[in-house]
């Protein structure tokens, strides 16, 4: 199954990667497995996105569609085939 990952500026730049990535993924492939796809693909980018246990980053927001995965299953949430998926860390300052 293919689904897309979304990548801002910030992410790209980190690791020279496109705006969108295409992942080939099996058929029951959940956000975990995207993101650990992700990680294997692009590791730099892996490393901001989850932690050392595979754990989401606090800061860091991750959308299936326009659902905050936060809001769904978090990592076990199901994907379906063409999703695009919007990873988004948070920006801050003072």
């Amino acid at each position: 199954m293919n689904v897309t990952v979304r990548l801002p500026g910030s992410l790209r730049d980190l690791a020279g990667a496109p705006a969108a990535l295409p992942l080939d993924l099996p058929p029951d492939a959940t956000v975990g497995d995207a993101l650990a796809a992700l990680d294997a693909a692009l590791p730099a980018v892996g490393r901001r996105v989850r932690d050392e246990t595979g754990a989401l980053r606090p800061h860091v927001n991750v959308f299936v569609g326009a659902d905050n995965i936060r809001d769904l299953a978090s990592l076990a949430t199901p994907l379906r085939a063409g999703t695009d998926l919007h990873v988004l860390p948070a920006v801050s300052g003072g």
